[in-house]
């Protein structure tokens, strides 16, 4: 399941249920996430599991309001999905974000509805988001890329880059190795 790649990630290569329970109680990014991936499991579902939608569903509003995070439940995000501080966390219901992805407090993944980049981010697997960045418009990133805290990226990166500033520029391909770590959870 989802859920398990997250705690793994949060917990530092921990999993089971006591170290689920551990998390729920001490990690506010695992406690969001763990109502948004039931709601988005549980969507179109009937019978029992339609009370546990709707109970997902209320949950994840809960935990959208109390920690300023606002993300919802149907948008597409890969295993492994890493919240490393709450608050202010803003993304589009369209974005797709792939495996392995470590988003920082402050960070805006948005639409742009005009222009040549109309449209959402794409996030390839492994990259890591620092503090108050902001993504916006039909860009793509690549796989492995790292984005520093505050830049604002309108344009795609590819593979492995760093990219800082506003507007964002590429300063290395280095990408984000040494940021997104335990990402070796077995596929569940």
């Amino acid at each position: 399941m989802l859920w398990r790649s997250d705690l793994y990630r949060h917990l530092e290569g921990r999993t089971g249920w006591r170290a689920g329970l551990r998390a729920y109680r001490m990690v506010p990014g695992f406690r969001f996430l763990f109502w948004l991936r039931l709601a988005a499991v549980t969507r179109g579902a009937g019978g029992l599991w339609k009370l546990a939608h709707y109970a997902a569903r209320f949950m994840h509003k809960h935990y959208r309001f109390k920690f300023g995070i606002s993300i919802p439940y149907d948008t597409e995000i890969g295993p492994g999905f890493y919240i490393g501080h709450f608050g202010g966390i803003v993304v589009s219901r369209d974005a797709r974000i792939g495996r392995n992805c470590n988003i920082s407090q402050g960070v805006t993944i948005g639409q742009v509805n005009r222009g040549a980049r109309k449209g959402v981010p794409v996030l390839g697997d492994n990259i890591h988001i620092g503090a108050g960045a902001v993504l916006l418009g039909a860009i793509r990133v690549g796989n492995g890329c790292a984005i520093g805290a505050n830049a604002v990226l309108t344009r795609d990166l590819d593979d492995n880059a760093v990219a800082v500033g506003i507007p964002a520029r590429v300063i290395s391909t280095k990408g984000s190795e040494g940021y997104v770590e335990y990402c070796d959870y077995p596929d569940a």
